[in-house]
């Protein structure tokens, strides 16, 4: 899952990305409205988690504009303006969501699972191939009833071979997908984190590479 943080409070904006990267999601950062705009138009994101008063393009401006774009994210509100009619207000402008600060982490954390679970083009909320189910929002996988200690980047990148499985995604969508605007695309991040995943995944080997192409999950029995 990819989240676009948009938050001028660069402590609270940091804070925020740490959080959500230790639970698996890559995180791109925008500290004003004009920043977040030209992000929109680079990158493609499920769920944009918008301060309201913004500088450069107020928060309600660019929430409009997030509304109007095609295969839009859906968009949660993070304002200190929380009284009943801000909020109304912030869900007429388009917000599919708002949560007023000072606000529990944990329930920040559900509220983005639910958004993205709410997209048109959203996946399951349970993936299964090749012996293997992933819960996103309850953060658990199995293999064969088996439960996998995944590390957060280990446990995306499961979750985004299978939303497309059995087709292929390259080492430049994984990075795109499970990595955030930061990562290095000459690294070598995706091969070696396929690697650990393959291991804790187990014999035989659901993860399958085709060299020029990418991997994919199938399942070794079929």
């Amino acid at each position: 899952m990819r989240i676009l943080v948009v938050e001028d409070a660069r402590a609270l904006a940091d804070v925020l990305a740490e959080g959500l990267r230790d639970r698996g999601m890559a995180v791109d950062v925008a500290h004003d409205g004009l920043a977040a705009a030209a992000k929109l138009d680079l990158n493609a994101y499920d769920v944009v988690v918008l301060d309201r008063d913004l500088p450069g393009i107020h928060g309600d401006t660019l929430c409009h504009m997030i509304t109007e774009r095609d295969d839009r994210p859906m968009v949660l509100m993070l304002t200190a303006a929380g009284s009943p009619g801000d909020r109304v207000s912030g869900l007429i402008l388009g917000a599919d969501d708002y949560l007023a600060k000072p606000f529990h982490f944990p329930e920040l954390v559900l509220r983005i699972h639910a958004l993205a679970r709410r997209r048109p083009s959203a996946r399951p909320r349970t993936l299964r191939a090749a012996g293997i189910e992933l819960d996103a929002a309850r953060h658990v996988a199995t293999r064969d009833g088996r439960p996998l200690d995944l590390s957060p980047k280990e446990f995306a990148l499961l979750e985004a071979l299978l939303s497309v499985a059995p087709a292929f995604l390259s080492a430049e969508a994984l990075l795109e997908r499970v990595w955030d605007e930061n990562a290095d695309p000459f690294t070598n991040t995706v091969t070696v984190t396929v690697g650990r995943l393959r291991r804790k995944l187990g014999d035989p080997s659901p993860i399958t590479t085709r060299p020029g192409v990418g991997y994919r999950i199938t399942d070794p029995a079929g």
